[in-house]
């Protein structure tokens, strides 16, 4: 029940909107993330708070990310990898270039 109760309680007519009621409506998004907008008794589209949109879209990006890594796991062949050493020596690179660099930073 208290689904159905969330649902009724996220959804909103358009006609507050017509009526002047736009302030208070995104007031309320703020307040609960989301509300469905509807119009003649179907969903017409969702407002966002932008802290609710940011968060879904990390949720996409991080799963777009993760079917792309277990894609390439699937591919993963250890015969077929290098050593750092191997790899620092085929591109020149030396321990001096590496300790000139200082911190870096991944996000």
């Amino acid at each position: 029940m208290a689904n159905v109760t969330g649902a009724i309680r996220d959804t909103i007519s358009i006609s507050l909107f017509n009526r002047g009621q736009a302030g208070k409506i995104f007031e309320e998004v703020k307040q609960s993330g989301a509300k469905v907008v509807m119009k003649n008794n179907a969903a017409e589209c969702v407002l966002l708070s932008p802290d609710e949109y940011i968060r879904l879209m990390d949720e996409v990006n991080d799963a777009r990310l993760m079917a792309i890594a277990a894609q390439r796991m699937e591919k993963f062949d250890p015969m077929n990898t290098v050593s750092g050493d191997e790899l620092y020596s085929e591109l020149g690179i030396t321990k001096e270039d590496l300790d000139s660099c200082g911190e870096v930073e991944i996000e």
